[in-house]
């Protein structure tokens, strides 16, 4: 998605004439559907104009395209500044540009990529910064692959003056000579040598004909990190860390080197649905046992690690399998600090006790603090889907303090899954009613993901079937609604809704369900996906959950007696009807928010009762109502009006 597009000559007739921003601000509204604040629209003015200086040379075609916030496919990262033409030799080039107004306040930090800024605080270096957006724009669109365009990165800081305290030891520093090679950075007396880099690579204008073909470019399917795990462990990039991811990466090494036994550090990681934990937490399983660590991957959840098992047998032996990846009910008769590093996924599963019949250890937190010199919980409380899940970040602050353990936090928002919208995980809040948000109607969001909430189970089900061909990355998961009859009786049908009928995932699957091509017949439930990632996930949302003028109601006695989610919950209901109805409502929300955020490319939804069905129905759309876009106030909070 590109916010403005133009040719040179257009563009500098929209500076000219002052109406850059406010032509850029229309765009943004009319594709994104909000407004933005005044800072940002200050700063297309302010650095609308530089680039107007800089690309105003003659030498560069009138006819070259320009493209101003482009949204990178699959992300919600956007690229500042576009300018496209061909070479010398023809070839079709784009060159991608970071714009920073930093004037001030910039110093060498002593993690890889990463600068010290006065008020953003650590940030990735914009060469680095805008390598790794080019990286993804190649990934993920399938025209810059196949029509062999050129792209290349560089940074712009305009403000930026040479002239002043070694200033250009710091933003130019042989520490960051790797990126710099890959993206160029120029400063503020630079504009000449910026203009040199285009009419390198941009001789010939194209009337935006490359920027048609990256803004109409097929996107490719996103990286599984399943898929990718041998590749990674084996020394391979294949996933570029961007913005926070790098930041946190490079945070985590850092204090993995520094801790010792007696300078134990604990790293809290929150995020959400696909904003990169897991492929954080595999990166630095990789990168720390090639240092030589000892460090294992740790989750509750038995799904992800039966995935990676499945996926890493005959490339690496179970016994190095096993010394990578642990549950975390192994950890609670184990001497302190035997392990370097414990990299710990999905760590609001975690659960005070340990065993078949949780009689072991004292509490898991604090046996993975207690163990390692160095630990790091990723976290999402609202992934919590048991009465038994434990993992809250007050709670691990609780125990490392009282262990006497340092502890740092950082956050993760980068969205990958969805088609990287962070609106539509907005919206599933919204409609779940777990959290107010401004996201009421779901084609209010820009969004390239496919919702549909479909009338007949059947129906729904031979969809994901027809997507699941294409690469075995589709499934039909649901609420645990119903008995798993099937499971000593493998002829029976589990749940059965008027004519449509389906078991459970099969008991030979065990918890690598998910990844079985002829598992896309069968159901799957919580217990099999979380933790792990779909392209399309069909969800049947059962009688737990309904709606009844427009309030979602939850019910936890509808859930199947053989759910061991729930197991407890009588007798809390008998301690404090309240409390314990407030966490059933919870977790039940917590469950279908976790399964209809499965999907990277789509989620389709069929309710078992009619009127939640319909309440669905009625948050995607405004029933045709029109979308004005005329007198945009500029800078302000703007809703659309219907």
């Amino acid at each position: 998605m590109i916010v403005y597009s133009s040719t040179k000559k257009d563009f500098i007739a929209d500076v000219m004439a002052n109406q850059i921003e406010k032509t850029i601000l229309t765009s943004f509204v009319r594709e994104l559907g909000h407004s933005t604040g005044k800072s940002e629209v200050a700063s297309w003015r302010d650095s609308m104009m530089y680039m107007n200086n800089v690309i105003s040379d003659p030498e560069i075609p009138d006819d070259a395209g320009v493209a101003i916030e482009y949204r990178i496919p699959q992300t919600s990262k956007r690229i500042d500044f576009i300018l496209t033409g061909a070479n010398s030799e023809n070839k079709k080039t784009a060159i991608l540009i970071e714009l920073k107004q930093w004037s001030e306040g910039i110093s060498i930090s002593d993690k890889d990529g990463v600068v010290n800024t006065k008020f953003f605080g650590e940030v990735n270096h914009p060469s680095y910064q805008v390598w790794s957006y080019a990286t993804l724009l190649e990934d993920y669109n399938a025209n810059v692959q196949d029509q062999n365009i050129s792209l290349r990165p560089c940074a712009y800081l305009h403000n930026y003056n040479r002239v002043g305290i070694d200033r250009d030891v710091v933003i130019e520093n042989e520490f960051y000579k790797e990126y710099i090679n890959k993206a160029p950075v120029f400063l503020r007396e630079d504009m000449h040598n910026l203009q040199s880099f285009i009419k390198k690579f941009v001789k010939y204008g194209d009337k935006g004909d490359v920027l048609y073909a990256i803004e109409n470019g097929k996107i490719r399917p996103s990286k599984a990190l399943a898929d990718s795990l041998a590749s990674m462990l084996q020394g391979n990039q294949e996933f570029v860390l961007i913005d926070d991811q790098k930041i946190i990466y490079e945070t985590a090494l850092k204090l993995a080197k520094e801790s010792t036994e007696e300078n134990k550090n604990v790293l809290i990681v929150e995020g959400g649905p696909g904003t990169g934990k897991s492929v954080v937490a595999i990166n630095l399983l990789t990168e720390l046992t090639k240092r030589g660590d000892v460090t294992q991957y740790v989750t509750r959840n038995s799904a992800p690690r039966e995935v990676y098992q499945v996926k890493l047998s005959g490339k690496f032996t179970k016994t190095r399998i096993s010394n990578l990846f642990s549950s975390s009910g192994s950890f609670h008769d184990i001497e302190p600090n035997t392990f370097d590093s414990l990299i710990v996924d999905e760590a609001h599963r975690l659960s005070a006790k340990s065993g078949m019949f949780s009689h072991l250890g004292e509490n898991q937190i604090k046996e993975l603090i207690n163990v390692a010199k160095f630990s790091i919980f990723f976290i999402d409380e609202d992934q919590r889907v048991t009465l038994k899940d434990i993992g809250r970040t007050s709670e691990i602050i609780e125990w490392a303090n009282s262990l006497g353990v340092k502890i740092h936090k950082a956050g993760l928002a980068s969205q990958f899954r969805c088609n990287g919208s962070d609106g539509y995980l907005a919206w599933i809040d919204n409609v779940l009613q777990v959290r107010e948000t401004a996201n009421e109607k779901l084609e209010d969001i820009d969004i390239d993901f496919d919702f549909k909430v479909i009338n007949d189970p059947a129906l729904m089900h031979e969809e994901i079937v027809e997507k699941n061909s294409l690469n075995n990355k589709s499934r039909v998961v649901a609420g645990y609604c119903w008995k798993w009859v099937s499971k000593k009786n493998p002829v029976l049908k589990d749940i059965i809704i008027g004519g449509y009928s389906a078991t459970w995932n099969l008991n030979s699957h065990g918890q690598a369900w998910i990844v079985h091509s002829e598992s896309v017949s069968e159901v799957g439930c919580i217990h099999t996906c979380q933790g792990l990632e779909l392209d399309y996930v069909g969800v049947i949302i059962g009688p737990d959950m309904i709606v009844r003028n427009g309030k979602i109601i939850t019910d936890a006695t509808k859930r199947a007696i053989s759910d061991q989610s729930m197991k407890g919950i009588k007798t809390k209901l008998k301690e404090n009807r309240e409390e314990a109805e407030a966490l059933a409502d919870a977790i039940i929300k917590n469950t279908y928010r976790t399964l209809m955020t499965r999907g990277m490319k789509g989620c389709y939804v069929y309710c078992t009762d009619p009127e939640t069905q319909e309440y669905f129905k009625g948050r995607i759309n405004n029933k045709g109502k029109k979308t004005v876009y005329d007198d945009i106030p500029m800078g302000e909070s703007f809703n659309i009006d219907k």
